[in-house]
């Protein structure tokens, strides 16, 4: 007769293993947080209270107005009716950390260098004034602009972020002829300007900087229509507006 034993497992290895099982995970896992660590780019980014930046900018352009009563009174402009025009611009961005969520933004100095028009039908042209059925007027401004701006960030994700931004524009026409009466036979636009800004955009973390594509919508709040009774082409349209839709890529260190 036969006795079959059982062979105890040997408690002391299974402990040794058990042992070494754990600091197999607890280097896997240093490893992974080291590896993580060292994917992520400018980590110590944010707690920065100041930094700079530069942006570069395209614009859609259009003026919004409203018509005049003298419109509707007299048939010589039969129609006017604004055009959606491009431009593009630089600025200096100035960004000051508030909070974990928030920041405040300066851009200065920002030139938009834009061309707006607007298309008039005529009813009786001028031919002494080279006038024809259909004219276009071009207004070309190159604007100062100061934005301010209020930044709120979400959590970053890796090397990634998304943010909403909202302020209000000061902006200078460098151009302007308002005060010029007789410098053109069309419409003439006041310097100043104020405006409200909005939109949302993007940041991507790199090894040396920040590269944000933004877009927001700018409404100008002024009338900057410098009406001239005297000329036909101005005196039919009573408040004009700027709206513009800029597209920006931000450089930040």
């Amino acid at each position: 007769m036969y006795v079959v034993k059982k062979v105890a497992p040997n408690r002391k290895w299974g402990g040794w293993l058990s042992v070494f099982i754990c600091f197999i995970a607890l280097g896997s896992s240093l490893d992974g947080k080291a590896q993580l660590r060292n994917s992520i780019n400018m980590p110590d980014n944010d707690d920065k209270w100041y930094h700079i930046g530069i942006v570069i900018m395209g614009t859609s352009n259009r003026f919004q107005f409203n018509q005049h009563p003298r419109f509707l009174q007299y048939d010589s402009v039969m129609v006017s009716n604004p055009n959606n025009s491009f431009g593009f611009g630089i600025g200096g961005m100035h960004t000051f950390r508030i909070s974990h969520r928030f920041e405040a933004r300066v851009v200065f100095p920002q030139l938009l260098f834009v061309n707006k028009s607007i298309n008039y039908n005529l009813k009786y042209p001028n031919s002494s004034n080279d006038e024809t059925p259909v004219m276009n007027q071009q207004v070309e401004s190159i604007l100062l602009g100061v934005p301010i701006q209020l930044k709120l960030k979400s959590d970053r994700i890796g090397n990634f972020r998304v943010y909403m931004m909202g302020g209000v524009k000061f902006e200078t026409d460098l151009t302007s002829k308002a005060s010029s009466r007789n410098a053109e036979n069309f419409v003439k636009l006041k310097k100043a300007d104020l405006g409200i800004e909005a939109g949302i955009g993007f940041n991507f973390y790199n090894k040396m900087f920040i590269f944000s594509p933004e877009i927001k919508i700018s409404n100008g709040i002024n009338n900057v229509h410098a009406r001239d009774a005297d000329l036909k082409f101005s005196n039919v349209i009573d408040r004009i507006q700027s709206r513009q839709i800029i597209f920006s890529l931000i450089f930040e260190g």
